[in-house]
């Protein structure tokens, strides 16, 4: 079978294509083609990116005139050019698409029709900047491949289990019947993390307590209980909860409310601020990347040592909120840039929570390895480092789908 994955931004298009057998691997295989169009680089421009299996590259740029045109552009060279991995569009089997928000209902992936997508475009009100690119991209599928199925693979569905007690805010009940609640995000990937977890530790995922953290530039935790996800961090949108590289992630909302009577303060300022300069920049005055922080810290810079501070804390306070809503844990989970690639977060991190007899291997923290347990032998909560593949598990749920 081979599944074709889209995952569709408001500045970039990923793409990759999964060749399968009959039987479904138990670990990521390579896709065969990846492709990415990013609309940022050079104003007026695309740049493509294109590579296969085989080790060929295509590079170019072209005038960024049509969205959909460019997109068909570079899906054409799955089958067209020294990039061709497939004979002709009828090859793809199914094609999935990741869906920012799919509300309180779609709580599974979907194969994609009319109503489908009329529900996505309506929820774009949630997610204005994701689900109209997402949209997009299903467009311009459906122009280059007619009717070979597609399916919708909501970041939402894995937490629309919560419970009304974790998803209902505390304002009156008449904002809530608006859509106001919290839904979680990052599921496609807390989702991977939990049966990755799973195949690491030889356990059933239904018998596993855990905390998977993905730190990214956005940032969320979930806390897993009999494979499902019970309480998480982000809410009504991406922003609450934690601190993340430019998103404030939760503040007291009173102080919305003071900025929002400053003279020169508006809506729009206001939504900038807390998604686009807050976070590791705000504080640093840095950077949203943890690597320039963490270099500036080296070199005794004291607000980037504040920013650090501010994070790990933030961190440590959520996974104590999450350890309350399982009633104990068996694994914690790290994944992302920054969960798998910055071992003095993990470490700092995981110091918080020794009463737990929590043991790291600094040792094993320090090598960068992925897909490995870093606690020590004796600890009797595990510490897992796992590289997230949200593309692959679109796949799996495609191929769940069709089978």
């Amino acid at each position: 079978m081979k599944i074709l994955v889209l995952n569709a931004g408001s500045s970039s298009q990923k793409s990759c294509l999964y060749d399968l057998g009959n039987v479904l691997p138990d670990t990521p295989p390579e896709p065969i083609w990846e492709a990415m169009v990013d609309w940022t680089h050079h104003t007026g421009f695309a740049e493509i990116k294109v590579k296969t299996h085989q080790g060929k590259v295509l590079q170019e740029e072209i005038a960024a005139t049509s969205r959909p045109k460019i997109i068909a552009h570079m899906l054409e060279t799955l089958w067209n050019g020294e990039t061709a991995v497939i004979k002709e569009p009828s090859d793809v089997d199914i094609i999935g698409h990741r869906v920012v928000h799919g509300g309180a209902e779609y709580r599974q992936s979907t194969m994609l029709n009319t109503e489908v997508k009329e529900a996505i475009a309506k929820l774009s009100v949630f997610a204005p900047v994701h689900n109209p690119a997402n949209l997009e991209g299903i467009a311009a599928t459906e122009n280059v491949f007619g009717k070979i199925p597609q399916v919708a693979v909501f970041d939402t569905a894995f937490h629309a289990h919560l419970s009304p007690a974790a998803y209902t805010y505390a304002i009156p009940s008449k904002y809530a019947e608006q859509g106001i609640r919290r839904y979680g995000f990052h599921g496609i990937s807390h989702q991977y993390c939990r049966d990755r977890a799973a195949q690491i530790l030889n356990r059933p995922v239904n018998d596993l307590r855990l905390i998977t953290c993905h730190l990214g530039n956005g940032c969320s935790l979930a806390a897993i209980r009999d494979g499902h996800s019970i309480d998480t961090t982000m809410g009504f949108t991406p922003l609450e909860g934690l601190v993340m590289g430019s998103r404030s992630g939760s503040i007291d909302a009173g102080i919305l409310i003071h900025l929002l009577r400053q003279p020169n303060m508006d809506v729009e300022k206001l939504d900038r601020l807390l998604n686009r300069e807050s976070g590791l920049l705000g504080i640093s005055g840095i950077s949203a990347d943890l690597r320039p922080i963490l270099k500036a810290i080296a070199e005794g810079n004291s607000q980037a040592q504040i920013a650090f501070d501010v994070y790990v804390h933030s961190l440590r306070s959520h996974i104590g909120a999450m350890l309350a809503s399982l009633g104990g844990l068996d694994a914690l989970v790290f994944t992302a840039g920054v969960g798998e690639n910055a071992p003095d977060i993990r470490a700092a991190t995981c110091a918080g929570f020794e009463f737990l007899d929590l043991k790291l291997d600094l040792e094993k923290n320090n090598q960068r390895a992925i897909d490995v347990d870093i606690a020590s032998p004796d600890s009797a909560v595990r510490v897992l480092v796992i590289h997230t593949q949200e593309d692959w598990e679109i796949a799996r749920e495609c191929w769940n789908i069709r089978n």
